[in-house]
């Protein structure tokens, strides 16, 4: 793997930094390239859900161009969740108050600080782009959040935007490359080390039917393991786990 140091490109306002790179990478762009914006106005979370634009959060997307297949690219979702937590440790300067919630947000004081947006596709000239997208509350929270939220500032004190994207940018180049040395165990264990909910009863929500159980551990490629209710076991590769009690549900 060249040892690229990602360029970081600013831009004032834009509808969607994923979509932009999305559009950069279709065109033959490879990166790597940290996109951010001061302001977001289209921002999108996972399955279209819209990800708020308040200004003095982050908003960025990285590109990357890999030779592998994408469900080994996904993996890479895990390693955005441990940089995401490095920014908020920054902040809060206490990391068990930030926990990973399966399968790509953040929670701070058991409420949604942040949420990561994976894409992938073909790059012209060989290989697959991947569009890493990341949006953190660094100094306000919706209050009209699907699930309850909240921003760092609340919990610690204020980052710059700036500041914090270099900061998340440095994680993520350290979860990449002990990715592409060890593969994806070192992650996954990393990562589980801060998993909201590990060992607490769920239900998983998916396409037609909702599944309960116990959120026992993560399958080698990072599906969620339920030990079932009624005995047995059963791995998630894609849905939205809701875990009782106040806070962050969802």
């Amino acid at each position: 793997m060249p040892d690229l140091q990602p360029r970081i490109e600013w831009l004032e306002e834009t509808a969607s930094t994923n979509a932009d790179i999305r559009e950069r990478a279709v065109a033959g762009e490879r990166g790597p390239l940290w996109l951010a914006a001061r302001r977001q106005t289209a921002g999108r979370g996972r399955r279209g859900r819209v990800w708020s634009g308040l200004t003095g959060n982050l908003f960025t997307t990285g590109l990357y161009t890999l030779q592998c297949e994408p469900a080994r690219a996904a993996e890479l979702s895990f390693a955005a969740a441990l940089a995401v937590a490095a920014v908020c440790d920054s902040a809060t300067r206490d990391p068990a108050l930030t926990r990973l919630k399966w399968p790509n947000d953040a929670l701070t004081g058991g409420r949604k600080v942040a949420g990561i947006l994976l894409e992938s596709g073909p790059a012209p000239g060989g290989g697959l782009w991947l569009a890493v997208g990341i949006g953190i509350n660094l100094a306000e929270a919706p209050d009209d959040a699907e699930r309850p939220a909240t921003a760092l500032a609340r919990h610690g004190r204020t980052l710059a935007p700036d500041n914090a994207l270099v900061t998340l940018i440095d994680a993520f180049e350290r979860e990449r490359q002990a990715w592409h040395l060890a593969g994806f165990g070192p992650i996954r264990d990393r990562w589980l080390t801060r998993a909201h909910g590990l060992g607490e009863r769920c239900e998983a929500r998916l396409e037609g039917e909702t599944v309960k159980g116990v959120f026992a551990d993560l399958g080698p490629d990072g599906a969620l393991r339920l030990d079932l209710v009624g005995g047995g076991r059963r791995y998630i590769s894609a849905g939205d786990v809701f875990f009782p009690g106040p806070g962050m549900k969802g």
